[in-house]
């Protein structure tokens, strides 16, 4: 199983990154990222880890599983680093990012799917 705790839900996933994730994971279930104040001191930071550790722990109800893991990067080094040491596998989808520059000055930027990546263990 894949636990999805990203701000981008499965439902809006390509084909390619679902079907990555199923056939590498099997089921996928989103646990949506929490806004992170950006006033938060590392103390709430540590609070909100824990508190989404818990919640990843209950999703698993003991079945195998691994976390995707792309949100605010201190909380996400915080859920990382605990999550690691509980052995629970944490992946990152990477992407192409492709840039088109339009004729207003602006850019149209999209992500294309390429794979998964596992967070290094420390």
């Amino acid at each position: 199983m894949l636990i999805n705790l990203s701000n981008h839900p499965v439902s809006k996933w390509s084909d390619e990154q679902l079907s990555a994730a199923q056939t590498q994971f099997g089921e996928v279930v989103d646990l949506p990222f929490p806004t992170v104040d950006p006033q938060a001191d590392e103390v709430a930071i540590s609070a909100l880890a824990d508190d989404y550790v818990s919640r990843v722990v209950v999703l698993s109800d003991n079945h195998s599983i691994s976390v995707h893991l792309m949100g605010e990067m201190t909380l996400t080094f915080s859920l990382v680093s605990r999550l690691q040491k509980r052995n629970i596998p944490c992946v990152a989808s990477t992407t192409q990012r492709i840039v088109n520059e339009l004729a207003d000055g602006g850019k149209e930027v999209k992500f294309q799917f390429v794979r998964f990546r596992n967070y290094l263990q420390l």
